[in-house]
């Protein structure tokens, strides 16, 4: 007789009238992607034209002023390698949302048209008002841009419901227009904008100071905080409609709430440093497999955004010629994945 299989172990945690309880494998996975995380960002603040020891680095982000030290990890490398971690965990958070709420591995901010609608708003920033690439007011485009989008989206995908296919297919075509919208603006504006503005669009963290990481880094921190409160209705919201609303869930309202939260987090990295492609799409996906759960984890999503985009960070500076930008290294390693993916899913429906 083979062995009754009673699911990984779980383990909870109480304190007062609150308790959570998670996974054993996703807690370790958890943390071995966290260690792997760090220890790629130390490397990242050792390289560079001045190479630094792990001890030197690790010595200035323990408060040693000694030497030149803390002058190149505090000011030069360290807003680069902590926005790709935030930036990171936001997208692959954004992307698991979105894979979650329409439960289909192709949904993602990049796919159903919301980042192209944060670079539209970006653009418009740039070249219409003249703002500079990278400050408030462009992240502020971005987030009005991502979420006219996101209601655009929505409401022509919107038929008694929502369907996955069906946010998949018109964000498809919202995402063309929007991109048409943005070839056309770069065409009209003058020669010196229409660069800032291009090299914006390839999504890139050379122009990220403390300046642009700051409000950022904010911004993600209070969506952070937020979903705390909302992963509960979307952990009811993947079992259906109906079955969540007779859990207690109000469908509507929490969809709209995670949403928001979603393209926010989108917004904010786009108008910061820029479309950085794909990493919504695997980082989710990478999670799911690694912790092997029935839904898409978050913390897990996020650590893997955090993880791929920190080393591709570090491919596009050291590995490549001419210091490329992150997100020609993300578009080949999301565009490999993706084919993969559309390959996987199609033998698995045969």
């Amino acid at each position: 007789m083979s062995p009754v299989d009673f699911g990984s172990r779980t383990a909870v945690l109480r304190h007062g009238r609150f308790s959570v309880r998670f996974r054993m494998r996703t807690a370790l996975m958890c943390a071995a992607l966290a260690l792997a995380t760090v220890t790629v960002a130390i490397l990242a603040l050792c390289l560079g034209d001045l190479p630094l020891s792990p001890v030197d680095v690790v010595s200035a982000l323990l408060g040693s002023r000694e030497g030149i030290a803390h002058l190149v990890v505090f000011e030069w490398r360290l807003p680069r390698v902590l926005s790709a971690v935030v930036f990171g965990a936001a997208l692959g958070v954004s992307g698991a949302i979105f894979q979650s709420l329409t439960r289909n591995p192709l949904a993602s901010p990049d796919v159903i048209g919301l980042s192209a609608g944060s670079y539209a708003g970006g653009l418009v920033m740039i070249i219409v008002f003249g703002v500079g690439a990278g400050s408030v007011p462009v992240a502020g485009g971005a987030i009005i841009g991502g979420l006219l989008a996101a209601a655009a989206v929505y409401l022509l995908a919107y038929r008694n419901g929502m369907h996955g296919f069906r946010l998949i297919v018109v964000g498809i075509g919202v995402s063309a227009m929007l991109e048409a919208l943005g070839v056309y603006l770069i065409l009209r504006a003058k020669l010196e904008v229409a660069m800032v503005a291009s090299v914006w669009g390839m999504g890139s963290l050379n122009p990220v100071g403390w300046a642009q990481f700051v409000p950022a880094f904010a911004v993600v921190a209070i969506v952070f905080l937020g979903l705390g409160f909302l992963v509960r209705p979307m952990r009811q919201l993947e079992l259906g409609d109906d079955a969540a609303r007779s859990l207690g869930s109000r469908v509507e309202p929490a969809r709209l709430w995670l949403v928001v939260c979603a393209v926010a987090l989108t917004a904010v990295v786009t108008g910061a440093a820029g479309p950085i492609a794909f990493i919504s799409l695997a980082a989710p996906q990478i999670a799911q497999r690694l912790t092997r759960t029935a839904g898409i984890a978050l913390a897990p999503s996020a650590l893997i955004g955090a993880l791929v985009l920190t080393a591709s960070d570090i491919v596009a500076q050291y590995a490549l010629p001419d210091n490329l930008p992150v997100g020609l290294v993300t578009v080949v390693v999301g565009g490999g994945y993706l084919v993969w993916l559309l390959i996987h899913e199609v033998r698995r429906r045969r």
